[in-house]
Parts: C-alpha cells; structure tokens; sequence
C-alpha cells in the first residue's frame, strides 16, 4: 500500500512540473505575440500619419503636360488642386473631371508623382475645321465642338459652311464625318467642305475642282472612286466630280 501511494505521488509531482513547464512557456509567447501586434499597430499608425496627417507628403508643385491650345493656368484653375493637400486624400477621378470641362480638353489623366509633385496629363481636342461667325473664326473638332475662337483665320484647316454649326446639328456631323474620314492624302486637298443637310455633303478641292460627295455613308468607294478621277484627269480639267451614288459615276 505505502508503495502504491508513493507511486500516486511521483506521478502528481511529474504532472504538476509538466503543467508548470507548459505554462512557462507559454508566457513567453503570449508577451511575444502581444509584441507583434502593437509593433505591427503602430507602424500603421506611423504609415498612417505620414500619409494622411503629416507635412511630408503633401502637394507641392502641379505640373500640366500636353497642352497646348488651353493655357496652362487655365488648367491649374480648373483642376482646384490646393497646394497643401496629402497626396493620398487627392481625388483624382474628379480632378480629371474638373479639367475636363474645358473645351480645349478631350480627356485627362492625373498621376502622383511622390513625394509631392501632382501631374495633369491632358489630350486636347484636334482641330479638324473652321467656320466664321460675328467677326471671329471658330475651330471645331471632329464631333463638331468649338475648342478654341481666333481673330484670324488659321492656316491648314477647311472651312465649314452649314446653316447652324453646331455639335447638335445632323449636317454638322454628317460633313465632319465626310472630312475626317478622307485618308489624308485627300483630306490635305480640302478647301472647304459645305453641307445643306446630312446627306447633301460637297467638297470643295483647293484646286477648284468641286466633289459632290452625298450622305457620308460608302466612303470607301468614294474614296475609291475620287482617287482615280484625280489620277487619271491626266491635263482633261473635271470641273465636278459628282460620286454621291458610286454606282453611277458623272463628271463635268
């Protein structure tokens, strides 16, 4: 009996240091644990501060690329960046939204460039016509925007004749469409391109010659068709050139 509780008693002893062993080390674990997490804490603070609260990262300097019909402080104004402000709070989607307002600019795109340099990246409007009206020449582009007015007429650009230039009005669209669509050998050609309604389009050529040209659909033939009549004229001066139906082909 006496060895028998003995026994009992060596195996309590042996329990209880291993109980006492694994809770020593488990301690140690549970500190380190509890380490990791404030340190991994407070490096999000610290992140979280330099970005957001602190002078490190702010707006410096806002530079603008790729502008040239819109004056560049024309831009800055409208982008409203405040010098000052955390790059990370910057809401770029409606910055580029705000320059793009102007009617000089197509589309923009605004970068970070860290620590503090903010870039507004613009794509203008292409000029593709002119028309004149009150005095002042208006430059269109190809969806019939105005994108910029002059004083002078600019070189390079056909004039629009239509009754009411407008983004809105269907002999507008129908005779830029005619005009951007020519390959550029052709489209150099141009004088003036002139449109009573949208499938009344006229071009007419710099060296006098007048193409009646229709709705702008089939432009490929007419394209086709265009370019032989101007190969093979060979001296014969063709005075019209009237390809609005490519099936039947009448010169004058």
């Amino acid at each position: 009996m006496t060895e028998v509780r003995t026994g009992h008693a060596a195996a309590g002893r042996e329990a209880g240091g291993a109980d006492a062993d694994g809770e020593g080390r488990a301690r140690p674990n549970r500190w380190k644990a509890i380490f990791v997490t404030l340190l991994v804490v407070g490096a999000l603070g610290l992140v979280t501060w330099v970005l957001l609260g602190s002078r490190l990262l702010v707006v410096r300097h806002v530079e603008v690329a790729g502008a040239g019909l819109a004056p560049r402080d024309r831009i800055v104004a409208a982008a409203a960046i405040d010098l000052g402000t955390p790059m990370a709070r910057l809401r770029t989607g409606a910055i580029a939204e705000r320059v793009e307002r102007l009617r000089e600019v197509e589309s923009a795109r605004i970068e970070r460039h860290w620590p503090g340099t903010v870039r507004i990246v613009v794509r203008e409007r292409a000029p593709v016509a002119v028309f004149s009206r009150d005095g002042r020449y208006h430059l269109l582009d190809r969806h019939g925007v105005t994108v910029a007015d002059r004083e002078a007429r600019p070189s390079g650009l056909p004039a629009l004749t239509v009754a009411t230039p407008a983004a809105s009005d269907r002999a507008t669209r129908a005779a830029l469409a005619v005009l951007t669509g020519l390959p550029e050998r052709l489209g150099r050609a141009v004088a003036e391109v002139e449109a009573t309604g949208p499938e009344a389009v006229t071009l007419h050529m710099a060296d006098g010659q007048t193409v009646v040209w229709g709705a702008a659909e089939r432009a490929e033939e007419k394209v086709r068709l265009l370019d032989a009549v101007r190969r093979t004229a060979s001296g014969r001066a063709i005075r019209t050139v009237d390809i609005s139906s490519p099936e039947v082909l009448k010169t004058k």
